[in-house]
């Protein structure tokens, strides 16, 4: 069994280093075969179901920041380490017209970019988020650190723990993301920069 692993990780290596990119499912799946963790116990710990763990780590969804977080502290590790590219870059530029080429849709019917992902051990997560109003499902999520909310474009309901603010372009909103916290896109479309930490 330890040779199937080894061989399936050296197997994935190899793949991944030929075309330098490794996707977000990947790189969970390397981490919880190494830690030698089944998919139930993942899911388990954070409280999702097995097949939802399945399809992230085949890259067939792209999960919430929340989702993401849960997963890296279940991992032992962190939603950057998760995100970042292998590199060490000092400095990255990242253009609106990239960020918005680039965004990925969540299973939470919202879209994401992940900033300066060559970037390696941030302190902080910056993400370029677009929301659709109709398109996000309805969901509240708590997980650890603290986050901060800049209005691009648009304008949003944010709920956090019992209060629920209006944001529109240029507010902003700091809050600890212990408390349950979802958004509910006001406008068409909400353009909004997100740092969790």
């Amino acid at each position: 069994m330890r040779l199937q692993i080894a061989l399936h990780n050296n197997l994935l290596m190899e793949e991944n280093t030929a075309d330098k990119t490794f996707n977000i499912g990947d790189r969970i799946r390397i981490l919880r075969i190494t830690q030698k963790r089944t998919l139930q116990e993942l899911a388990d710990n954070c409280g999702m179901s097995k097949s939802m763990i399945s399809k992230i780590e085949n890259n067939r969804t792209m999960p919430s920041v929340a989702t993401l977080v849960k997963i890296a502290q279940s991992l032992g590790t962190t939603i950057s380490n998760l995100m970042e590219h292998d590199g060490w870059a000092k400095a990255i530029v990242t253009t609106r017209a990239e960020a918005e080429s680039k965004l990925m849709r969540t299973e939470k019917g919202y879209s994401i970019f992940p900033y300066a992902s060559e970037f390696h051990e941030k302190k902080m997560q910056p993400f370029l988020f677009v929301a659709k109003k109709g398109e996000v499902k309805a969901h509240q999520l708590s997980h650890d650190g603290e986050e901060f909310i800049f209005i691009i474009d648009g304008e949003m309901k944010m709920k956090v723990g019992d209060a629920e603010y209006t944001l529109r372009k240029g507010d902003s909103l700091y809050f600890n993301t212990i408390q349950k916290h979802g958004i509910i896109p006001v406008s068409d479309v909400v353009t909004y920069l997100d740092i969790f930490v």
